[in-house]
């Protein structure tokens, strides 16, 4: 395959940035986005020029490094990570415009990497259960109808790659917090902290510059993971129960 790609560069957070073309071919439709980026970055670094920075980590579509917007869709136009998108997605001869996620509270680092610690600290915030329950008690001890162990399962899929944010045109992450939410909501250890923890993840959220969900469901069509939008339901329920003293 030959393509032309159009990737977003910038040198730091304060540079400005500007969008590069480079000509690329001998692609095989069986690589990976990321295997392209590769091969494109070792050519860079034969000629002497700087390579182009993204992130990746797992490479295998479990631990959500990997996001980008491609041709203004994240993750591009499969339902999947990035690192898990082949180029077999793609004509040859296409025009591909590679950028980083588009957020105010993803800010960019270099290039295509921006800093989602912003996740980091919703989790802080109470992301977490840390009752104290002495030893490790026996598994069957606390019964968990399989509706709710089947929820809270699918809500723990979420990875954190951002995808809903980058979706969003209110850059929210609604669905994110949602799933964190409804993951550990759905469960007998996550009651006696479920106040307390959605309101304090909806601070966090808030006060990082993220916006708010007008439900539009961008940010469910383009999780990799099928996150369903009626966790922001649930998450808008515990709010509201926590803010009336219901729980």
């Amino acid at each position: 395959m030959k393509l032309t790609l159009k990737i977003w560069r910038q040198d730091g957070p304060r540079a400005r940035g500007e969008l590069k073309t480079y000509a690329v071919d001998d692609i095989s439709e069986d690589m990976s986005f990321l295997e392209m980026l590769d091969v494109l970055n070792e050519r860079l670094n034969a000629k002497g020029e700087e390579p182009i920075a993204f992130d990746s980590d797992c490479r295998e579509g479990i631990c959500g490094m990997c996001g980008l917007m491609i041709s203004g869709e994240a993750h591009g136009p499969e339902k999947t990570t990035t690192c898990q998108l082949h180029m077999r997605s793609f004509r040859d001869g296409e025009t591909i415009t590679v950028e980083p996620w588009r957020a105010d509270a993803f800010p960019i680092i270099r290039d295509l990497v921006v800093d989602r610690s912003a996740f980091d600290r919703i989790i802080q915030a109470g992301g977490f259960i840390s009752v104290n329950t002495g030893a490790a008690p026996e598994a069957n001890a606390a019964p968990v109808p399989k509706p709710h162990a089947d929820r809270a399962f699918m809500a723990a899929e979420c990875i954190g790659c951002g995808a809903c944010v980058a979706a969003c045109p209110n850059a929210s992450g609604m669905l994110f917090m949602g799933a964190k939410v409804t993951h550990l909501g759905e469960l007998p250890q996550g009651q006696p902290e479920r106040a307390k923890r959605v309101q304090a993840m909806v601070a966090t959220h808030d006060g990082a510059g993220f916006g708010g969900c007008t439900n539009i469901g961008e940010c469910s069509h383009a999780c990799p993971k099928g996150i369903p939008l009626d966790v922001i339901s649930q998450l808008n329920s515990d709010l509201r129960k926590s803010a009336s003293g219901r729980f």
